[in-house]
């Protein structure tokens, strides 16, 4: 008779905790965690033949309804409060940066049109985009360096990052609103954006100095 293998071993040496302490083992673990969480990173935490998934689900569904509530934030996930207190988590003392309209159609060019990079931004915007804008969004962690193209300089591209989605409250990109969503909500004029930036009326490009409100026109509040 052969010896089982050390996989087998090990497996029936330390059988996985029953469900419900699975599904207490990751709610302590995102409530002690304030970035959001990978299955994978979980699976490394928990013990050997663990579910972390399974767990998440059950997890999920239990806080329904709830003051928080378990959400998914692109490829990991998050205990967050529910959107309708956000109110009540505001500091009563914050340092407003208001982002320019600049990074604000960057940001919004990066989200829906990703992988893309600075050529195509500036051919959709029509003005050049300047290095403070990037590195204004790369200082948020709202955007990231992407793959290079296999194009001639193979020039970087930007993605959106999971602290991006984490904090307009989105799964993944695909959850984006369309333009004609935007506009109905009142989030956006009627003037072109994500997709046709380049041009206002008449063919010209937007002015610079110009702000006006769109979906990301949010500040950015850094408690003191």
């Amino acid at each position: 008779m052969t010896a089982p293998a050390d996989d087998d071993r090990e497996q029936s040496l330390f059988e996985a905790p029953p469900m419900a302490e699975q599904e207490r083992m990751v709610e302590a673990i995102l409530f002690a965690t304030a970035e959001p969480v990978t299955i994978a990173e979980l699976l490394g935490r928990m013990p050997h033949g663990s579910e972390p998934l399974e767990a998440l689900n059950l997890l999920r569904r239990r806080y329904e309804g709830r003051g928080v509530r378990v959400v998914r934030v692109g490829a990991a996930w998050a205990i967050r409060t529910a959107p309708d207190l956000g109110f009540l988590m505001r500091k009563e003392t914050v340092e407003q940066r208001k982002l320019s309209r600049a990074a604000i159609e960057t940001l919004a060019i990066i989200a829906y049109h990703q992988p893309v990079t600075r050529a195509e931004i500036e051919e959709i915007r029509g003005v050049a985009v300047s290095r403070g804008t990037v590195d204004q969004l790369l200082e948020l962690d709202w955007i990231r360096f992407g793959r290079r193209r296999m194009t001639p300089g193979r020039p970087v591209t930007y993605v959106v990052t999971e602290r991006f989605l984490d904090h307009f409250g989105l799964e993944s990109t695909r959850d984006l609103p369309g333009l004609k969503e935007l506009r109905a909500a009142g989030l956006l004029d009627n003037r072109s954006y994500p997709g046709s930036l380049g041009a206002g009326e008449g063919g010209e490009p937007p002015p610079e100095e110009e702000d006006q409100p769109g979906m990301f026109d949010q500040d950015q509040e850094v408690g003191r």
